[in-house]
């Protein structure tokens, strides 16, 4: 039996995700080799993630080992995936999905909450949905993993940051100092983990395979087509959720302009069996209600190719 490679970036987030993965594995008999990345993303923290014109800047360099034949498998954190994979590259499995929601990490005074405070986030959706919100906040940029994001903000005079609560669950770095964002939209498959595998390896898709979760494999499905047929990229300010409830599948899904002030909302439920074009069929309703418009100037602004 081959050792699965399994390529990951180097965060302590991403290693974590890479060992649950490992450990998965092992426990089905497999023998496996973590080899972690760098990846430009990782790189590249003094320009904000939309000015490097790049979906997937978190994944590419992990791809390019794939391609390379140098790991035989990626894990990814699926909401940095673009919906499109590269050619020879399939969807091996996606793990059962953590917390979806956003938090906001604060200092333990949320006076500003009701004022004028000063946001930090390096992600357009968060940005956007924030401003709807508090028009009169200030939000700032805000790069670097988990950690680093973290003690940046402890360093400035922000009243609070934004993050994915998985992350933070998942390396035990939650404060106790947040609010859950339950009115925020998460970005397309948020808490969900993604394992990649070769098309042409049928040894690690058929070992990746078992470790697929049906309901969060389907909730992403919807959630990455409505991004796709919106063609967003990982920079234009889209949120998706899906969730199974009762014997449907609820779904939420938004876009903004940059400044938060325009916004196009579907809500809408599909039984199991229709699934499929769900995802179009939703993000089709919002183009057509003047969604169109706004992502030619979004395109335009980010530079979305």
């Amino acid at each position: 039996m081959k050792t699965i490679r399994i390529g990951t970036r180097d965060s302590e987030l991403a290693l974590w995700q890479a060992k649950t993965v490992e450990k998965k594995l092992n426990d089905l008999g497999y023998k496996t080799v973590i080899t972690a990345v760098k990846s430009q993303g990782d790189i590249i923290l003094d320009k904000p993630l939309y000015e490097l014109g790049i979906t997937g800047i978190f994944t590419k360099t992990l791809d390019i080992a794939m391609l390379n034949g140098d790991v035989d498998i990626v894990v990814h954190s699926m909401k940095d995936v673009p919906t499109l994979l590269p050619k020879g590259i399939v969807q091996g499995a996606v793990l059962e999905r953590a917390t979806v929601f956003d938090i906001l990490v604060h200092k333990g005074n949320t006076d500003f909450l009701i004022s004028e405070g000063t946001i930090a986030t390096g992600s357009l959706r968060r940005k956007a949905q924030w401003l709807n919100k508090y028009p009169k906040h200030n939000v700032v940029d805000l790069r670097g993993n988990v950690n680093s994001r973290l003690k940046k903000l402890q360093d400035n005079n922000w009243d609070g940051a934004i993050f994915a609560a998985a992350g933070l669950e998942r390396i035990n770095l939650k404060p106790d100092t947040f609010i859950e964002l339950d009115w925020m939209v998460p970005a397309p498959a948020q808490g969900a983990m993604l394992v990649v595998a070769m098309e042409s390896d049928t040894f690690c898709k058929e070992a990746v395979a078992k470790l697929n979760h049906k309901e969060s494999e389907i909730c992403t499905f919807i959630e990455r087509q409505f991004l796709r047929t919106l063609e967003g990229g990982c920079t234009a300010p889209i949120g998706a959720l899906a969730q199974f409830k009762d014997e449907e599948i609820h779904f939420q899904g938004v876009l903004f302009s940059l400044d938060g002030k325009q916004k196009f909302s579907i809500e809408k439920s599909c039984t199991f069996d229709n699934y499929k074009t769900f995802g179009k069929l939703c993000a089709n309703e919002i183009l057509t209600s003047g969604g169109n418009e706004l992502m030619v100037e979004l395109r335009k602004t980010l530079k979305v190719k």
